[in-house]
């Protein structure tokens, strides 16, 4: 996935800005939309956070769907994943997390989602000749969303996950400015740093257009929902008390997580502005000095903890580098000390992919399969979604054993044929859509496998004697397979389904025979879910 702004149309539109006011045919504004539309990367960026922030909570496919994503662009996959196993957001579980459905099913739907958009834009974001201001302003917007996450932990006002996704966007105008125009960047801030414009007169001054209207611009041509574009372009309120309901809490929110940003990312003395924050926010959020302290401490951690996984280089010496050596509190060490001398069965190092096989199968699969089952054996014992721990094993078959394509074929009896339910890997949805064929019987190699409830490794799927048992459909659906599994799903003597999961090439290798085990015992352990629920 490619997410960056083109340098070179930065460069060339940027160039142009600068002397607008020699070209009088165009105003600013035009220029800075002409640099935008110009860069071929932005609708990427832009159809990549749409689609993420339309995502609910509230829905079991939304889960499949965000794990897809994270899973089709490798880099984000990984940086979710060292994330998921900082201290900073791992929960007080001792195992290392190495599946991205184990990470949402930790740490929560919304804290993965906000993680990744924030990934997403500083991927996205970072570059052009001026990238300390790029930096300075995605450093803000990352601070503002981890103080709007802290905050809705102490307020039944506010939605946690809008509030962090709004408060994530809010200086979207400012950053697109830095990257694009940073001359006019800097003449805005300079203007706003000299205390007597506040930030909407500051822009109409350098820009001649409020900056917090381009910013509705922007997100509109990026179709985010109508409820995140109204909390990021709102004024702030004149409110002393308690919000009367659940929009004005919010507004709240972002207004307060805006302004407490220079707590998290400057090292100077805050007293003053802690005590103005209180001031204004106290009674209407329901503050007191160590509920901010508590806040900001974390909004640090987190922030700092993004900025090193996102690559987003730290602006100084700043507070967030101070809060990390300051952090060593009583309560941290005990709880670094529990972690490091608590008794574990499986180091991280363990469970990293280091070397594969030519056909992507890595060398220590045994040791990720073990830790599948671990897995699999821990959500079962909470109140589980049958659908999370479908997809969690098949991320694990995906991942512990270097498929590129993993799916969970069910029999549908209404339609007289089996058909894909959930799925892991490459183009997984489009060949979802297309995983079906009659349940009817056949000699093929698959039908076999279920009336005898075997389970079946093809180390190459180009010999002749196996291609000649692979049915149609297969071999249309799958030209390029050359190795592949088939793990009926039978209980009762009746088969309905089957666990199905391929590479692009032959495995000579084979299975080991402690492989095979864990295979085994994994899907026996998603029979027992699908029997059970």
């Amino acid at each position: 996935m490619t997410t960056g702004f083109s340098s070179k149309a930065i460069s060339s539109h940027t160039g142009g800005i600068s002397t607008a006011r020699k070209q009088t045919s165009y105003s600013i504004k035009e220029m800075l939309l002409s640099a935008i539309n110009n860069d071929p990367n932005l609708p990427s960026l832009g159809g990549s956070i749409s689609y993420i922030i339309r995502l609910s909570s509230s829905e079991d496919e939304s889960l499949r769907q965000l794990s897809h994503f994270i899973l089709s662009d490798v880099s984000l996959a990984q940086k979710i994943l060292s994330l998921s196993n900082s201290i900073t957001f791992r929960s007080s579980s001792t195992r290392v997390i190495t599946s991205i459905t184990k990470a949402i099913f930790l740490l929560g739907f919304n804290t993965v989602k906000t993680c990744a958009l924030t990934i997403l834009l500083v991927d996205g974001m970072m570059t052009g000749k001026r990238a300390d201001y790029i930096r300075t302003e995605l450093t803000h917007a990352v601070a503002a969303s981890m103080v709007s996450r802290g905050l809705a932990k102490y307020n039944q006002f506010i939605n946690s996950e809008e509030i962090a996704i709004a408060s994530l966007f809010k200086n979207m105008g400012r950053l697109l400015l830095a990257a694009y125009a940073h001359d006019k960047y800097e003449e805005m801030m300079t203007l706003a740093a000299q205390g007597m414009h506040p930030p909407e007169q500051a822009s109409m001054r350098a820009l001649n257009f409020d900056l917090s209207e381009f910013t509705e611009l922007i997100l509109n041509k990026w179709n985010i929902p109508f409820s995140i574009i109204q909390l990021v372009k709102n004024k702030p309120l004149d409110i002393a008390n308690s919000p009367k309901n659940k929009y004005d809490g919010m507004r709240l929110a972002i207004e307060f997580s805006e302004k407490a940003v220079p707590l998290i990312v400057k090292a100077d003395n805050n007293s003053g502005l802690e005590s103005i924050l209180l001031s204004r926010f106290g009674k209407a959020l329901d503050l007191d000095k160590s509920k901010l302290d508590l806040i900001i401490k974390n909004a640090r951690e987190e922030t700092s903890m993004l900025q090193v996984n996102a690559n987003l280089p730290p602006l100084s010496k700043n507070a967030i580098e101070t809060d990390i050596k300051d952090s060593g509190t009583d309560s941290q060490s005990g709880s670094d000390m529990l972690t490091e001398l608590a008794l574990t069965d499986t180091k991280a190092t363990d469970i990293t992919v280091v070397q594969r096989y030519p056909s992507g199968k890595p060398y220590n699969a045994s040791v990720l399969l073990l830790s599948a089952i671990q897995d699999v054996t821990e959500m079962m014992a909470t109140n589980y979604k049958l659908c999370n721990l479908i997809m969690l094993a098949l991320e694990h078959y995906y991942h512990g054993l270097g498929f590129r394509f993993v799916t969970l074929c069910l029999r549908n009896n209404q339609k007289h044929q089996y058909q894909a339910r959930s799925t892991v890997g490459k183009i997984s949805t489009e060949l979802q859509k297309a995983f079906c064929f009659p349940a009817i019987l056949t000699t093929d190699l698959f039908c076999l496998a279920m009336e005898k409830d075997t389970d079946l490794f093809i180390s190459d799927a180009g010999v002749s004697k196996v291609r000649e048992m692979l049915p149609h459909w297969y071999l249309t659906l799958f030209p390029d397979a050359r190795s592949f599994i088939v793990l009926p799903l039978v209980i009762n003597k009746k088969p309905f389904g089957f666990i199905y999961a391929d590479r692009e090439h032959a495995a000579p290798e084979g299975m080991t025979v402690d492989e095979t085990k864990l295979i085994k015992t994994l899907k026996g352990q998603i029979l027992t879910a699908l029997n059970s629920k």
